[in-house]
């Protein structure tokens, strides 16, 4: 089991980010704890009532409504009576058993997880202090819970008290059929932890199999000689669709400069990957004086390799990438050797103008295991959709928009 346990000023809109999702069919609440009503008969005002009748007892405290999310091995087929348990068990734990809290069951994700609601404002109106309280409260109860119910460990590996553990099963996007911010969201975050790419275009060939791209703007806007980046939606063909993100607005911020960082360390975590990408290659035209463009790019679908054609204005093709989705790394082909550049393998190969459809190959993360690598490789987030308020996650539904003063004087 992974807790993770968040902090911020707004009740209402980490009760909105829940109920959201309840009313997308993504999540139901499955306990209460002190509202005292069925959890059927409680409309969102009486959930809301309840929180506010202990949170107004303290008009000082700028901490106010805490978020925990408790998440479990995609092994584990918990129902919601064992989920209620381990609920309860770990809020009497950590210290917030005579706490209001609401437990909300998600099913967005690859993996069994609860989102728990409550405040840390007492009934006499004092705080719960929450200083640490991941590190030492919550780290103790999911030990002890992870015995008493016989629960898979999630010991064996230093987690970021930033990031919650999601195994999201990151989706082909088609624009207009999914909510932009958090598709977008999403396959950005799980891409840049997991694949080792060493460029922009490299993280394009990544990107590409899920209608994402990264824009770095026309060569010469402002954009663009300001380092920018934004993500956005593309269409079978590969042209821009829809809004754009910011990529400092994406969780982990995957901006230009902080992907530069990464590229360095890429450059080292992808070589030992590249003999195997060589000998996929090497099978799939070894013994044929020629090869079909189609059957080149079925071959190493097969060993879930993505190939990406770079073609100029003219269609004529001047650059190969190749995606290892089962390795999660990326190399061009001039990259594995002469042998594996594009005049090399295009003089291999025939009906070289046939539109060969992008063999989606889904890299799902898994369950946390003990690594060597140095924390590039993570997980993602749940993101829901942003309304009136943003709900795209837990922490930003916590926030309170700060309203701008106008300048200039009143009339």
């Amino acid at each position: 089991m992974v807790a993770k346990v968040n902090s911020g000023q707004n009740i209402l809109g980490l009760l909105n980010y829940n109920e959201n999702k309840v009313k997308k069919g993504v999540a139901t609440c499955i306990h209460e704890n002190l509202f005292n009503c069925n959890l059927d008969k409680l409309s969102f005002y009486d959930k809301l009532k309840t929180f506010q009748g202990f949170i107004t007892r303290n008009h000082r405290a700028t901490t106010k409504a805490v978020h925990i999310s408790l998440n479990f091995d995609p092994s584990e087929k918990l129902s919601k009576d064992i989920l209620r348990g381990i609920a309860t068990q770990y809020m009497d734990k950590i210290g917030f058993g005579r706490q209001p809290y609401l437990v909300y069951q998600h099913f967005d994700a690859a993996h069994p997880h609860i989102h728990i609601v409550t405040t840390n404002i007492q009934q006499d109106g004092k705080r719960i202090i929450l200083y640490n309280i991941g590190r030492n409260q919550s780290e103790k109860a999911r030990k002890e819970i992870e015995r008493d119910f016989g629960l898979v460990k999630a010991s064996g590996k230093k987690w970021n008290e930033a990031e919650v553990i999601n195994a999201v099963d990151v989706k082909q996007a088609v624009y207009g059929k999914l909510e932009t911010k958090r598709t977008i969201s999403n396959t950005v975050r799980f891409v840049t932890r997991s694949y080792k790419f060493t460029s922009i275009p490299e993280l394009n060939a990544v990107l590409r199999q899920y209608n994402v791209m990264a824009d770095l703007g026309k060569e010469g806007s402002q954009m663009n000689l300001k380092r920018g980046l934004l993500y956005r939606f593309i269409n079978e063909k590969g042209s821009k669709v829809g809004m754009a993100i910011k990529a400092s607005t994406i969780y982990g911020k995957p901006t230009l400069a902080n992907l530069e960082k990464q590229f360095k360390v890429n450059e080292v975590l992808r070589r030992p990957h590249r003999q195997r990408l060589i000998q996929s290659i090497d099978n799939s035209i070894r013994g044929k004086e020629s090869v079909t463009k189609s059957a080149f790019v079925q071959a190493l679908a097969k060993d879930g390799i993505f190939v990406l054609f770079r073609q100029n204005e003219e269609g004529r093709i001047y650059g190969l990438t190749f995606v290892d989705n089962k390795a999660k790394v990326v190399f061009n082909g001039s990259d594995l050797g002469k042998a594996y550049g594009a005049k090399a393998i295009t003089e291999r190969l025939t009906n070289l103008n046939s539109q060969t459809p992008i063999q989606f190959q889904p890299a799902v993360s898994t369950w946390p295991e003990k690594s060597t690598e140095t924390g590039l490789e993570g997980a993602i987030k749940d993101l829901t959709e942003a309304k009136q308020h943003d709900f795209s996650s837990p922490e930003s539904a916590m926030k309170r928009r700060k309203r701008k003063k106008r300048k200039g004087r009143s009339i």
